[in-house]
């Protein structure tokens, strides 16, 4: 069977309160819909089904799904069989998430990693810079940090490995590449990707009690290019709370007025 066939749904313990429900072993959009059409099918009937009260967080992954439970308040093992059965009768959904369209500034200083990506490539760093601004990207899966989106649809010509060496501090709200995915750091925190440049977009808020992550799984990304400037009236509306989320749902045809 090749690995890129479709292949039945998998379901694994992890621990005695969570089950996961695995649907390969490898990153592509048809998979991660699965796992997207998975999650929502458990959250819409943690609300009125009795057999998934028990839920208390669905997780969605590259191709997995992961499911928390009160192994007090249910019986672990049925409920798994309910998610394996549901698993396979889940369709697929597509990208159906909301469409960004987020600002990205390339000043030397938020970029530090592009000169070489462009000499590495054969590439000037205009040429990078289109290339990144030209492409649509699918979050996957929100991880490793709170609101750290995983983004496919990296332009084949921006493929880089990571870093030899991982930084010790990336700042926060830098745009970068490693593999085939594209990535935003939200808070400061070690990393290892390549840094192209910054957003001013707050990808998480406490303050949001809606939802806390501002991009989830399914969502699609578009990038726009800003100055400097711009960069930073952005940054620091948004810090004070005055730039709200749904301004970037909308297409920008030229620096967001500030």
């Amino acid at each position: 069977m090749s690995p890129h066939e479709p292949i039945a749904p998998r379901l694994l313990a992890l621990g005695d309160s969570a089950w996961t429900v695995e649907f390969g072993n490898h990153i592509d959009a048809q998979l991660n819909a699965r796992v997207i059409g998975l999650a929502q099918a458990i959250n819409a009937l943690r609300q009125d089904d009795p057999n998934f009260a028990c839920v208390t967080d669905v997780v969605p992954a590259f191709c997995s799904v992961t499911v928390h439970f009160d192994p007090l308040a249910c019986n672990a093992e049925q409920l798994g069989q309910n998610l394996l059965a549901l698993s396979h009768n889940t369709p697929s959904v597509p990208a159906n998430g909301h469409h960004w369209y987020l600002p990205l500034c390339f000043d030397t200083e938020f970029a530090p990693d592009l000169p070489a990506l462009a000499q590495a490539k054969g590439l000037s760093q205009e040429a990078i810079k289109a290339l990144l601004l030209g492409a649509q990207f699918r979050v996957f899966m929100i991880g490793f940090l709170p609101g750290f989106p995983y983004m496919g649809g990296l332009p084949a010509e921006l493929a880089m490995p990571r870093l030899a060496t991982p930084r010790t501090r990336v700042p926060a709200h830098s745009v970068a590449v490693a593999g085939d995915m594209c990535a935003i750091y939200p808070w400061d925190s070690p990393g290892g990707w390549n840094l192209l440049g910054r957003t001013p977009v707050q990808l998480f808020s406490l303050a949001n009690e809606a939802q806390h992550s501002m991009l989830s799984s399914g969502d699609v990304v578009n990038w726009y290019s800003i100055d400097r400037p711009t960069y930073d009236q952005l940054l620091q509306r948004g810090t004070q709370g005055q730039l709200p989320r749904e301004t970037f749902l909308q297409r920008q045809h030229a620096p967001c007025p500030v």
